[in-house]
């Protein structure tokens, strides 16, 4: 409880509150579902009792919880912090609670333990640097059952005392789920006893930093190894961590990948997959029996270490590039009547579910698993978008929403350009608060929906330091998501919350970015952009259609005054995969012009590049055009992002305007807002 210590220390020391709507919206985080002002405060002192009315397990933990507090208690007082286990009326979560604050008691009631370790939390929160909290009363309980973090520790390997200590942190803000990513290609995460190859070779590869192995030569390690970079849990490290977390109400949920991103397992034990060869394949024959024989044989194991209900089983991004020309791969969709190799995942799945389910546990897998038909008893994670939840939750199957346009904690969360190099585009806590998982859906659909998780993919985050820096405090929105109701949110109280459990968390030793310090959107963004095209029509060549997931608008697009923000997928950029980008805009009338502009950017990861070449033309009749300018750009590889603005200027006359970017070598997408014309 060490950590803990220190941890709640720093989240004591706030400012003193008058009252309690004043205390919700200044502290507690997250927002209550009901409070009730009344006047008078409780303070805490040496005259303060303790009493805990609970089961005996219930018992150990809020009493280690509070021990680990600034709190003092005394075994006889005027005051009283009373916790009890009992029924609480207006209440249906066994995670709910009601506390009451008078001058001379504050007692808590709840169903659970769990409801009880979140009214402490609140209660923590609640108090101000003289030790007082404002009376009143306080009914509160969670809209989803499921709120979570997902953390990456494959492409990087953080020790047990890192998770343990995010732990300290997501459970103080009442999420109860972590799930650990475990394996993938760049590096197997925990001991299996009955192969130990996945830990003497697959948990260690040639570089230390994901992406020099990943463009690199991808090469694995024998552990000990001068060149060996990586690590593994032990069997006792997952018992410690299951235990830590269970002592806070988080479950540990343990992800095995299947029958994608296995490459570290397959150059382990070749013999898995359809070629034989190690450094060949990325997905398990689904036709060999061992593989089966091997995917059991691992997830009993992980099963005995891990008592959560639900173990997630991957399934995404399966190339499945070797199973229409396997024998093996083939002979099964033969003998199983299966006609596509989509099927054929959906077999694995489903006889990887039926053994889960024989162990009294269910699967979790991403949305993926719904290609080919969803095994019987799945829960979804949906992330992909919220059409995999969607089809989910209609089909009567859970669902939980990770989409990336809102819960990827991988993104750059400010301004570029002020930020560590990140994977995604811009998610800044304003995006990540928006987010509703259930708008839109019916009531019946709406059920289905377990919870809400935030993903951390670590790719370009190598340091543990980085990891706290893009989880907090994007995180406290997913747990204000998960816990609040949408009704009482609201962004701009949401933020001045964050701001204090950011200097809170910064004083307790977490690398939380600076929400006080947020540079914000992208000045072009900020106004209409307003320019003799504006309005105009734009005119598209057959060859060089935009594309309709990235249309931004449509065929007005790129003149309707809106400029793009950090990322193409705020709907104001208009992406190009095919023919690059070739319009003509009519500006109605011959007009005196003196330039031509627009910008377009560059993200290689996600395969976003600067055009290699640029032409701007006019005409007055729309037939015959005169080039005025060509632009050429050498193209090349960065880890960042970057704009760059292409265009023209001079004294021309004119009444249509055509504007083409050319892709480069790379191909890829070309993103532009706006083509302005001064």
């Amino acid at each position: 409880m060490k950590r803990f210590l220190i941890y709640i220390t720093a989240l004591l020391a706030v400012a003193s509150c008058r009252n309690t709507e004043s205390l919700v919206h200044n502290s507690i985080l997250p927002l209550p579902s009901k409070v009730t002002a009344e006047k008078g405060k409780f303070t805490f002192g040496k005259d303060t009792r303790l009493e805990i009315s609970a089961d005996a397990e219930s018992k150990r933990i809020l009493s280690g919880v509070l021990e680990a507090s600034p709190l003092t208690f005394s075994n006889s007082g005027s005051k009283s912090l009373i916790l009890k286990i009992g029924d609480v009326q207006g209440i249906a979560s066994p995670e709910g609670y009601r506390i009451e604050i008078t001058p001379h008691a504050i007692t808590a009631t709840a169903k659970s333990g769990a409801g009880l370790f979140y009214a402490v939390q609140t209660i923590l929160q609640s108090i101000d640097e003289r030790g007082s909290v404002p009376a009143g009363t306080i009914v509160d309980e969670p809209r989803f059952a499921y709120r979570g973090l997902m953390l990456d520790v494959s492409r990087h390997f953080f020790g047990k005392e890192f998770i343990k200590k995010q732990i300290d942190a997501i459970s103080h803000f009442k999420m109860n789920r972590l799930h650990l990513h475990l394996t993938d290609a760049a590096g197997w995460r925990i001991e299996i006893k009955k192969y130990p190859r996945l830990t003497q070779f697959a948990a260690w590869r040639s570089k230390p930093l994901w992406k020099d192995w990943w463009f690199g030569d991808r090469l694995y390690a024998e552990e000990g190894a001068p060149n060996a970079h990586g690590g593994y849990y032990t069997q006792d490290d997952i018992r410690e961590i299951v235990k830590y977390a269970a002592d806070r109400y988080v479950t540990i949920i343990p992800e095995i990948e299947m029958p994608a991103h296995s490459e570290e397992v397959l150059t382990a034990y070749p013999e898995l997959s359809c070629t034989h060869e190690p450094y060949k394949q990325a997905d398990f024959c689904a036709g060999n029996e061992k593989t089966y024989e091997f995917l059991e044989n691992v997830l009993t194991e992980v099963m005995e270490l891990f008592p959560s209900e639900y173990i997630h089983i991957g399934g995404d991004e399966a190339g499945k590039a070797s199973w229409p020309s396997c024998p093996l791969c083939q002979k099964r969709m033969k003998e199983e009547g299966l006609s596509n190799v989509n099927e054929l995942q959906s077999y694995l799945i489903q006889r990887i579910e039926k053994f889960v389910n024989s162990k009294g546990r269910q699967i979790i897998g991403w949305d993926e698993i719904l290609d080919g038909g969803l095994a019987p008893n799945a829960t979804v994670m949906s992330w992909r978008g919220t059409e995999g939840g969607l089809a989910a939750a209609n089909s009567g199957h859970k669902a939980i929403m990770t989409p990336g346009g809102y819960c990827y904690l991988d993104s750059y969360q400010d301004a570029p350009h002020t930020q560590p190099m990140a994977f995604g585009p811009y998610m800044p806590l304003q995006k990540v608060y928006s987010y509703n998982p259930t708008e839109g859906l019916e009531e019946q659909q709406a059920k289905f929906i377990y919870g809400v998780q935030g993903n951390l993919w670590v790719e370009y985050i190598p340091t543990e330091e980085l990891v706290e820096y893009m989880i907090y405090p994007r995180i406290l929105a997913i747990a204000e998501i998960g816990w609040s109701n949408p009704a009482v949110r609201n962004y701009d109280a949401f933020s001045k919350r964050a701001v204090k459990a950011v200097d809170k968390l910064r004083a307790g030793g977490y690398n939380a970015f600076d929400l006080s310090r947020e540079y914000g959107q992208r000045k072009e963004a900020a106004r209409p952009a307003n320019h003799l095209a504006k309005g105009k029509k734009v005119t598209y060549a057959a060859s060089a259609p935009f594309n309709s997931k990235y249309n931004a608008g449509g065929d007005a697009a790129l003149t309707d005054g809106i400029r793009g923000g950090w990322t193409y997928t705020d709907s104001k950029w208009q992406g190009f995969i095919k023919g690059g980008v070739d319009v003509v805009i009519d500006l109605e009338e011959s007009r005196k012009i003196s330039s031509v502009s627009a910008d377009f950017m560059q993200m290689c990861i996600p395969d976003v590049w600067m055009p290699a070449e640029v032409t701007i033309s006019v005409s007055d009749d729309g037939t015959a055009f005169t080039e005025i300018a060509k632009i050429r750009h050498e193209v090349t590889r960065d880890e960042g992002l970057s704009f760059k603005s292409f265009g023209w200027s001079g004294k021309a006359k004119a009444r249509y305007i055509k504007y083409t970017a050319k892709c480069g070598p790379q191909k890829g997408w070309l993103f532009t807002d706006e083509i302005v014309v001064e």
